[in-house]
């Protein structure tokens, strides 16, 4: 199949497969004798999972090596495995940091709720946001 077809197959662009085989995530197919990209029936499959594997959020460099992996024949479970527990992990840190910046953001707007806005005259500053680490 050609480049193209190989694209609406798996809902990605051709530049997208083009950038994927210049880094080594697709292997380069056969060309035609006038020079048109011949892919196999394979191609739809390592391409299909490449997309699913973003969608967890595997980096395409992770990616590449559960690739490597299996292409040498070597079972890829429990690398993936880790690969996934290191992104929740990065995931829960985010989660807290989100919380905290939550917890000080309605703490300034509980703040700024009891403050009179006729006393904000400072023309360079806002009194809402002026201060309020050391009301926190």
């Amino acid at each position: 199949m050609r480049i193209g077809e190989l694209g609406d197959r798996c809902g990605v662009s051709t530049k997208t497969i083009r950038y994927y085989e210049s880094i080594g995530l697709l292997d380069e197919p056969d060309r035609t004798a006038s020079g048109y990209r011949e892919y196999a029936g394979d191609a739809v499959q390592r391409l299909r999972f490449i997309r699913d594997a973003q969608a967890t959020g595997l980096t395409l460099a992770e990616i590449s090596s559960v690739l490597e992996l299996k292409s040498v024949g070597e079972r890829s479970c429990a690398h993936t495995t880790a690969l996934i527990e290191a992104h929740v992990d990065a995931i829960d840190v985010q989660i807290a940091q989100l919380r905290s910046a939550r917890d000080e953001l309605a703490a300034l707007l509980k703040r700024a709720q009891g403050l009179d806005p006729a006393s904000c005259t400072d023309p360079n500053r806002c009194q809402v946001i002026n201060g309020a680490r050391k009301s926190t």
